[in-house]
């Protein structure tokens, strides 16, 4: 059976409503909850950014049974893949269990941030390299040092290691972050139903095949078809530019120039708005033949999330579980 989760969208709320809506989540039946990890909106119009560790930390305090995901955390310039780790294990404690910890590449828009610039991709995927192998062994346990080509470590330990082992999963692209990512990780992260991913990362999976593999759906659901689409056309416009482009513009007014043609039924044609059942399900679909095990929906806008829990979620949870039960 496909589980299904909810996304805390810091971008587009407060961290106390976050909190509130993580609570709600819990409760309303979802599976699980993953959080962004940003230092800035996509879009000015989103209007929040908190720090996503923080938030986590309350959440983890908040609920009782949710399980919780980084979705996801760039451990290679913004943090030091030594500090991930160490917020990461303290998580898993906090949470008994309940945490796995999403990583990926980053984004110029919240990496840019620390005035190192962006390095171009094979780089960056050097970096995000050296820093899973540095996660992992702290996971491990004892002193580590590690001197690579570009991050380094000197006699590191984590003091404090939950007795479970945090899991670690890794948002993958394509046939390159794939074999950097699946040796040193356990769950695949994506936001693409690309066909191609899921058996190629069972091939390099240290875990071997059939693994967790998670994905993520924005919806803008409402009863107002029209003023929903008009959200997502808001809040949700920089999604039309794909990873590849949104992964190199260094701020909002960037992603404003770049979106400033996508007009609002462009970005419905991509995500379903208003309250029709069918089209969620036939927007997941694509992710379930995919082989993804595991669905984080996207509410778009803070203000919407109560639409949402009041009257979506008793009829899409059931409809997605009884299409996707399988």
């Amino acid at each position: 059976m496909m589980r299904f989760g909810y996304t805390l969208m810091t971008e587009q709320a407060p961290p106390q409503r976050l909190v509130q809506h993580a609570v709600t989540a819990e409760q309303a039946g979802f599976d699980f909850a993953v959080s962004s990890d940003h230092f800035f909106p996509w879009v000015d119009e989103q209007g929040h950014s908190p720090n996503a560790w923080v938030l986590l930390g309350a959440v983890a305090q908040a609920t009782s049974t949710l399980p919780l995901m980084t979705y996801v955390t760039a451990p290679i310039m913004r943090y030091h893949p030594a500090v991930v780790a160490q917020q990461a294990a303290t998580l898993g404690i906090l949470s008994e269990g309940r945490f796995t910890l999403g990583l990926g590449a980053g984004e110029n828009l919240n990496e840019h941030v620390v005035g190192r610039g962006w390095p171009p991709v094979n780089v960056r995927h050097e970096m995000f390299s050296e820093a899973l192998d540095i996660i992992n062994a702290l996971f491990d346990g004892g002193y580590v040092s590690y001197q690579g080509k570009h991050l380094s470590v000197d006699s590191a330990k984590l003091w404090d290691l939950p007795e479970q082992r945090v899991p670690i999963g890794v948002a993958v692209s394509g046939e390159q972050s794939i074999r950097v990512g699946a040796p040193r990780a356990d769950v695949m992260i994506s936001t693409e139903p690309d066909p191609s991913l899921a058996p190629l990362w069972d091939e390099h999976a240290r875990g071997g095949a059939g693994g967790r593999k998670v994905a993520q759906l924005p919806i803008a659901w409402g009863a107002d078809a029209e003023a929903a689409k008009q959200r997502a056309h808001e809040q949700f416009r920089w999604f039309a530019g794909g990873w590849k482009v949104n992964a190199e513009l260094p701020g909002p007014a960037g992603f404003a120039g770049a979106t400033q043609f996508v007009r609002p039924e462009d970005v419905a044609d991509q995500i379903p708005c208003g309250d029709d059942v069918d089209a969620v399900v036939e927007a997941v679909r694509p992710f379930a033949e995919a082989g993804y095990t595991d669905l984080a929906l996207v509410q778009i806008g803070d203000e919407a999330q109560e639409e949402l829990f009041d009257t979506g979620v008793a009829r899409l949870l059931p409809a997605l579980r009884e299409a996707f039960d399988d």
